[in-house]
């Protein structure tokens, strides 16, 4: 049995439109040690009236889409599971961080508006 720690999480890129608002997060696998500290990076574009609400999804393979956190009011912190995302209205973004990733983590992660 291999000793050395260490696991996947696969990040894929989305695009999610509506109206004309986006998200834009980290492209492509993440490989990080357990126990490290994952970040993925999401920023929005909104281009109606207000600000929108955000959401971090997650899907373990041969599952279903399940949420994570969602957030309706800027400058609040969404927190699930040991992860937490800021939604920052003046830099646009929703970064999803966790300070001690476990291999039960490994999954794709989606950033999402509405």
């Amino acid at each position: 049995m291999d000793s050395s720690p260490g696991f996947m999480a696969v990040i894929l890129l989305l695009l999610g439109r509506t109206r004309g608002d986006s998200v834009t997060q980290t492209e492509g696998q993440v490989t990080i040690s357990e126990n490290g500290f994952l970040r993925i990076n999401c920023t929005y574009s909104a281009t109606s009236i207000g600000y929108p609400t955000l959401f971090w999804y997650f899907q373990y393979p041969g599952e279903s889409l399940q949420l994570l956190l969602k957030v309706i009011t800027a400058g609040e912190k969404g927190s699930s599971k040991g992860f937490e995302a800021t939604y920052n209205k003046e830099t646009t973004s929703f970064h999803l961080q966790k300070a001690s990733v476990q291999e039960s983590d490994s999954a794709v992660y989606y950033c999402a508006l509405g």
